[in-house]
């Protein structure tokens, strides 16, 4: 898991990368929570996220947004966040020149700048949006929503009520040739506490149905 440093908008980003062993491997960019209520690329939740790729033989990468660690900057409301994972999709990119695909991952906050990267960028084939913020963030830009993803929501989240999830899941499922999916962990909260592994179990589940053939090694958590 070697610790990496690539240039932002506002300096430099910190971050972890883990290459993939075959050339054309695609990539994942895994998204942080709001960087101004504790969120960082070391989540339990993020950290979980980047080995559910790095076990499937995805290359993989997760950092500090502008501000968080030592990422240069400061929290810019999800303008400069989106910049931030721009840049880091244009550095796993030029360092994988032949990657064949893409795939966003966020976490809350994380999940509201990846489905807005996502689009951005056409590469992009996948997502995982865990706990999107539906009632706290504008989410009318997915008009419609380019690319198949799964969206993840605890029953007991207190932040952002099940049915927000619910309704922006439904608007989007409207689109021909795009297949939405939701599933619900029983019993967690918005941060997944004590329901991490729960989680990871919905995500691999996921993962292996739209990756048939990628080999899953023993989870790194």
């Amino acid at each position: 898991m070697p610790e990496v440093i690539f240039t932002g908008e506002k300096g430099r980003l910190e971050g972890r990368y883990q290459p993939a062993k075959t050339r054309n491997a695609p990539i994942a960019i895994i998204l942080h929570p709001h960087p101004q209520f504790g969120g960082t690329m070391n989540n339990p939740v993020v950290y979980n996220l980047y080995y559910q790729f790095v076990n499937r033989g995805f290359s993989t990468l997760r950092f500090n947004f502008r501000g968080v660690g030592r990422s240069q900057g400061s929290f810019d409301h999800g303008q400069g966040e989106l910049a931030d994972a721009a840049a880091a999709l244009d550095w796993a990119q030029s360092i994988n020149p032949d990657a064949r695909a893409c795939w966003i991952a966020g976490f809350s906050f994380g999940a509201w700048i990846g489905m807005q990267l996502l689009m951005r960028r056409p590469e992009v084939e996948g997502f995982i949006s865990i706990a999107a913020p539906a009632n706290l963030y504008d989410f009318s830009f997915l008009a419609p929503c380019p690319s198949s993803g799964l969206f993840v929501h605890g029953d007991k989240d207190a932040v952002v009520p099940f049915s927000a999830v619910t309704g922006l899941v439904e608007k989007l499922k409207t689109q021909k040739g795009i297949i939405i999916e939701q599933q619900t962990v029983a019993g967690a909260n918005h941060f997944f506490d004590g329901r991490t592994e729960e989680l990871m179990e919905v995500v691999g589940t996921y993962l292996d149905k739209r990756l048939p053939g990628t080999r899953k090694k023993e989870s790194a958590a």
